[in-house]
């Protein structure tokens, strides 16, 4: 096993697992969590012996609840903003692109950037207690990339993503089943974890280039961003980034008072 403080890579009998280790900020992802899962990816590729990736959330509070927001305070730009979710599309991408499959084992809270992480895996099981959701009309006044947007899309449709987006609203389990974000539920992290071991052995014992050429071939359908210095969808990061809504948002939630929004 290797290790930093707040990301955990184990490897044994072929699969490898990630765990998101900040059980006592319900595993809110800092940017060098989101740096190890990139270099966790190349890792992984460089192992042949690899053959699936378990990725999951240390205790059973949280897979993750988003980005550390305390981070966002640095943001003095709308350039800022670009370069955050450009950097969020390295995380996406790297997972999205990963050679084997990835299965996401939720247990508890799994939001705003610990979702994408989610919905850029292959496969999704959840216990039953898990609450789904980007609730930053809610919270932050900010907004999701292209990139996430159609991840999100692809996997459980354009109403469904308003749905949950506009009503800032977290779904339960069940619903995520229901509706196809996860495709399987457990009882608890206890059954979570066996599940997520036995179909992580399940798929690393089939035939590898077969899941990899589905895995790719998937991606190339649903399409990608552009490339180049500005890609679709920026003005709308800045929009929101750059905004008195998005300050007003950020300081509120760490402040734990309501948001008062201007719509400027």
């Amino acid at each position: 096993m290797t290790s930093t403080d707040e990301i955990l890579y184990a490897a044994e009998d072929g699969i490898g697992r990630v765990t998101l280790n900040r059980p006592q900020a319900r595993n809110a992802l800092t940017f060098g969590m989101y740096q190890g899962l990139i270099d966790t990816c190349a890792r992984i590729e460089a192992d042949a012996d690899i053959k699936a990736l378990i990725i999951t959330g240390a205790g059973d509070r949280a897979f993750a609840a988003g980005t550390d927001i305390a981070q966002f305070r640095g943001f003095t730009s709308g350039q800022d903003a670009i370069d955050y979710e450009r950097f969020m599309d390295l995380v996406m991408g790297a997972l999205e692109r990963l050679s084997v499959p990835t299965i996401a084992a939720i247990a508890g809270a799994c939001t705003g950037g610990g979702a994408a992480i989610a919905a850029a895996c292959d496969l999704r099981i959840a216990t039953r207690d898990a609450r789904i959701g980007f609730p930053i009309a809610r919270t932050l006044g900010n907004c999701l990339s292209l990139g996430n947007l159609r991840r999100l899309s692809n996997l459980i449709g354009p109403a469904r993503v308003k749905d949950m987006i506009f009503t800032a609203r977290l779904i339960g389990a069940e619903e995520a089943l229901a509706i196809g974000f996860v495709g399987d539920v457990v009882e608890d992290p206890q059954a979570l974890a066996q599940r997520a071991t036995d179909l992580a052995t399940l798929v690393a014992g089939h035939a590898p280039l077969t899941l990899r050429a589905t895995k790719e071939g998937l991606r190339r359908l649903q399409g990608e961003d552009a490339e180049g210095e500005t890609r679709p969808g920026d003005d709308l990061i800045r929009l929101c980034y750059t905004s008195a809504d998005f300050r007003e948002g950020m300081e509120a939630f760490l402040a734990k008072r309501p948001p008062v929004w201007t719509g400027r």
